[in-house]
C-alpha cells in the first residue's frame, strides 16, 4: 500500500511507517447522541489568567518568580 500510494520509486521511510501506524490504529468511538446543553456560554477572559500570573505587592502587580523559593529550601 505504502508502494503504491507514494511516487515511483522514492517512497520514504517516514512514509511506510505512517501507512502501517494508520493500519494499527484503533477506530475511532462512534460519537454519542446527547440531549446535554450548555446553559452558559464560556466567556474567554485573558485577563483572568494574568491574574493568576500576578501577585499584588504593595498597591502594584508584579510577577512573582515562583522557582526563586526552591532555592532556599532546607536540606
Amino acid at each position: 500500500m505504502a508502494l503504491e500510494s507514494g511516487p515511483p520509486g522514492r517512497v520514504s521511510v517516514e512514509h511506510v511507517i505512517n501507512v502501517l501506524a494508520r493500519l494499527n490504529a484503533v477506530p475511532t468511538p462512534p460519537i454519542a447522541a446527547t440531549s446535554l446543553q450548555v446553559s452558559v456560554p464560556p466567556l474567554a477572559n485573558t485577563a483572568r489568567y494574568d491574574s493568576l500570573r500576578l501577585e499584588p505587592v504593595s498597591g502594584g502587580t508584579e510577577e512573582v518568580d515562583h522557582g526563586a523559593s526552591l532555592v532556599n529550601l532546607p536540606p
